[in-house]
């Protein structure tokens, strides 16, 4: 064989390999944190009594924590008798293992609170009172574990741990939020501390927090207590804060970042505000605030030039010019979370209506609503689609339904 021949067959043997060993990670509102789900082909209208039921899988244990969905698995965590356990199901909804990862929050609202990050055939997720573990998803033990008030000395908070994991690389960011250790990074295959940073000394909050990645740096971006964090991935500094007018410390939706402004809502905070991110990452200016727009824990959608987004003291939804976060539309249909797919909006709210609405721009169109009538206590999960299912969380309950358009 020659010498060119030879090379080439090596180039595409290390190109394979490169490929074969990159990473998938699936994640808290899908593949980038947005909740927008790249999907096409789904209905466009629903029956009255909304899409087909595929299945139910019931006796998952109590929680608001959506599923995190594989080609082969779906995998959910729930709490029983005080305990957080993640299960692995196949795609028809059924039970295939369950490992038990900690002690779970139920002096209020009792449930898990969080989405599991799968990265391969890796694992990770948290617990309402700290308990952080990596787990193999084939056989469901536990690869590591560490404890965030043991270990980090964590203060425990109102509403329990609610950060769902975040990773880059060989890292996986916690956020134990006492004055010494604001954010930790992990070796997510080992559990060894490779950084702590101190940020502002805070206790955490109940964001699940984004990775901008920048040809400078890499920024994490999250809420501790009273502060949205800018925190340089690769040491920990803190880049930069934006402190919020409010003393309330339940700041739940995860940032969104586009094309260098970042977006953020908190209803116990400054309400909706876009920032201006520096090129470097290191420093941020305010655009625009607007705090009549104060969703708590739905998150929110950008298309085009419009957010969407659930209130909180009033129970609707607003249509926010993304330019002048200017209100231009509001929709009576309680308040909830929000997702996207194949263009149109899915509104799932605390009555427990299921809705897909039309985002027009700015204004907000309904063109169907059911109602969910299986499941336990609270509607607070966030919706999950993937190919043409979308699957709702309702407690101790995950329903599949048909929404491919045949």
């Amino acid at each position: 064989m020659n010498l060119k021949k030879l090379s080439i067959l090596v180039a595409f043997g290390l190109l394979s390999a490169a490929s074969s060993s990159a990473q998938e990670i699936l994640e808290w509102r899908g593949a980038d944190r947005s909740g927008m789900y790249k999907e096409s082909n789904l209905l466009k209208t629903w029956p009255a009594n909304g899409p087909t039921v595929l299945w139910e899988a019931k006796d998952l244990g109590n929680g608001y924590g959506s599923p995190a969905i594989t080609k082969k698995n779906i995998f959910i965590e729930g709490e029983i008798d005080t305990v957080n356990y993640l299960f692995s199901l196949d795609l028809s909804g059924n039970i295939l293992w369950k490992t038990k990862i900690g002690k779970e929050w139920i002096i209020n609202y009792p449930g898990v609170r969080t989405t599991p990050t799968v990265v391969n055939d890796l694992i990770y997720v948290s617990a309402g009172w700290g308990a952080v573990a990596c787990v193999e998803a084939n056989t469901g033990k536990i690869k590591w574990s560490v404890d965030m008030m043991k270990d980090f000395h964590a203060k425990q908070i109102t509403f329990g741990f609610s950060e769902s994991l975040l990773m880059e690389d060989n890292k996986v960011y916690i956020s134990p939020g006492s004055k010494d250790t604001n954010i930790v990074a992990l070796d997510r295959f080992t559990g060894k501390t490779l950084w702590i940073s101190k940020a502002l000394g805070e206790k955490t909050a109940y964001c699940s927090p984004i990775l901008i990645k920048l040809k400078a740096r890499n920024v994490i971006v999250t809420f501790s207590a009273h502060a949205l964090l800018g925190i340089d991935s690769k040491d920990g500094k803190l880049l930069w804060s934006h402190k919020q007018d409010s003393e309330g410390d339940v700041h739940c939706n995860t940032p969104y970042y586009e094309n260098g402004y970042i977006y953020y809502i908190s209803g116990d905070g400054n309400g909706s505000v876009k920032l201006k991110l520096a090129d470097d990452g290191s420093a941020i200016t305010e655009v625009w605030r607007n705090k009549k727009c104060d969703n708590t824990f739905g998150a929110f959608i950008k298309v085009n030039d419009y957010i969407y987004t659930s209130g909180y003291e009033k129970r609707q939804y607003y249509a926010v010019n993304a330019n002048t976060g200017e209100i231009t539309d509001s929709v009576k249909f309680d308040r909830g979370s929000i997702i996207s797919a194949d263009n149109l909006l899915y509104l799932y709210n605390e009555r427990g209506q299921v809705g897909l609405f039309n985002p027009n721009g700015p204004k907000l169109e309904q063109i169907s609503t059911f109602k969910l009538t299986q499941g336990t206590k609270a509607h607070y999960a966030h919706p999950v689609i993937l190919n043409g299912i979308m699957y709702i969380r309702h407690g101790k309950s995950l329903i599949a339904y048909d929404i491919k358009n045949k």
